[in-house]
């Protein structure tokens, strides 16, 4: 799948949500992964601090179907810090935390 702009990477990240929908673990892989493109395709990252725990969950569900809240939610969380070492460690820790139960 093509990754030259925002929505194609956006894209790219709710397929291999589709093929591989597990939260443990995939999730934070993905959540990665994804950023390592954002930040090697378009020199941003996301501010993952900026996005509510509730509603991005809710959103990756509906993702199946329709993406655009994902979208929506990863647009107004982007930041071109890509190395700013709070906001990498922050993606870590919230990762984990969009996993935790609760």
């Amino acid at each position: 799948m093509p990754e030259t702009t925002f929505d194609e990477i956006v894209n790219k990240y709710v397929e291999m949500n589709v093929a591989h929908p597990f939260m443990e673990g995939n999730g934070r892989s993905t959540r990665l992964w994804l950023d390592l493109i954002f930040k090697k395709r378009l020199r941003l990252c996301v501010d993952w601090s900026r996005i509510d725990k509730k509603e991005y969950l809710a959103a990756m569900r509906r993702s199946t179907t329709d993406a655009s809240a994902v979208r929506t939610l990863l647009k107004g969380a982007m930041t071109d810090k890509i190395d700013d070492c709070e906001i990498i460690m922050k993606g870590i820790d919230y990762s984990y935390y969009y996993e935790q139960e609760g």
